[in-house]
């Protein structure tokens, strides 16, 4: 069995440590979480969540140092421009030995640790939305202090919520780009699809169904077989068949171009934002 982990602080359980919280509670892994958010209204919603105490900051405003403090490793989900702020907050309440893993994309290791001591073991992760469903990606690049247990303790605490890809920390806005922000193209995709399906007659709960379940069967063939993507559209591309006709126009738009144009696009406003911008 494995065993659990320490005690965990989330400042900020929003959109992603509110993604993380749910797949730590129901890993079972974590007995000990204490998160915080800004409005009584959103710590309200994560109140009765089992092992989890929920500090509202209206009412509490000395609540992510009292957090902070409860926690062997402290998560810090709160928006990149708010992240200064808050690591000088808590700085002077964190234990001996705690590690700081961010949430916040384009911030980096440096100004973590420029606020908190060189000392302070810093991760710097990338999850997906995936991981609320415990499906997610998340990158995981170590800070000068890091140790190769700090690493392997914050990689057990994000399986709970999916995968898990160790890169240094200068591929992680890269790494943001693919499955940081990948989620949205796929589902841009599959808006396109039911548009398309609309455009063909077909009423709008039948081109939901079709659009979304083929994603996700496809997906989930993917996952089952092994094989490599190509080779399963090979499998579906019949020669001279409707599906290679349509997959031609496809390639005629030369999607490799357009991804790796977008993606260039992310990494570049990934850049803008640890440069303050």
């Amino acid at each position: 069995m494995t065993s659990a982990l320490p005690a965990v602080a989330i400042l900020g359980a929003g959109s992603m440590g509110g993604a993380v919280l749910h797949g730590l509670v129901r890993s079972g892994l974590a007995p000990a979480v204490t998160v915080t958010n800004r409005t009584a209204e959103k710590a309200a919603k994560l109140e009765g969540l089992a092992g989890v105490t929920s500090i509202a900051l209206e009412n509490e405003p000395d609540g992510n140092a009292r957090a902070a403090a409860s926690a062997d490793i402290v998560l810090i989900g709160v928006k990149p421009g708010m992240v200064p702020d808050l690591l000088r907050e808590i700085a002077g309440d964190l234990r001996p030995g705690t590690i700081v893993v961010s949430l916040a994309a384009g911030v980096t290791v440096a100004t973590f640790e420029s606020i908190l001591g060189s000392g302070v073991a810093v991760l710097r992760s990338m999850p997906n939305t995936p991981a609320l469903v415990g499906k997610g990606v998340t990158g995981l690049a170590g800070g000068t202090a890091a140790t190769a247990e700090d690493i392997a303790l914050v990689r057990r605490l994000f399986e709970t919520v999916g995968a898990v890809v160790e890169v240094p920390e200068d591929q992680i806005d890269a790494l943001s780009t693919i499955s940081g922000s990948g989620p949205a193209y796929v589902f841009l995709l599959i808006e396109q699809l039911t548009q398309a399906a609309r455009a063909k007659g077909f009423d709008k709960a039948s081109a939901r169904l079709m659009a979304e379940q083929t994603f996700i069967g496809a997906t989930a063939l993917l996952e089952a077989s092994g094989e490599e993507p190509a080779e399963l559209r090979r499998q579906v591309t019949s020669p001279k068949g409707t599906t290679e006709r349509a997959v031609a126009v496809l390639q005629e738009a030369h999607l490799d171009d357009l991804f790796t144009r977008a993606t260039d696009a992310a990494l570049a406003r990934a850049r803008e934002l640890a440069a303050g911008s």
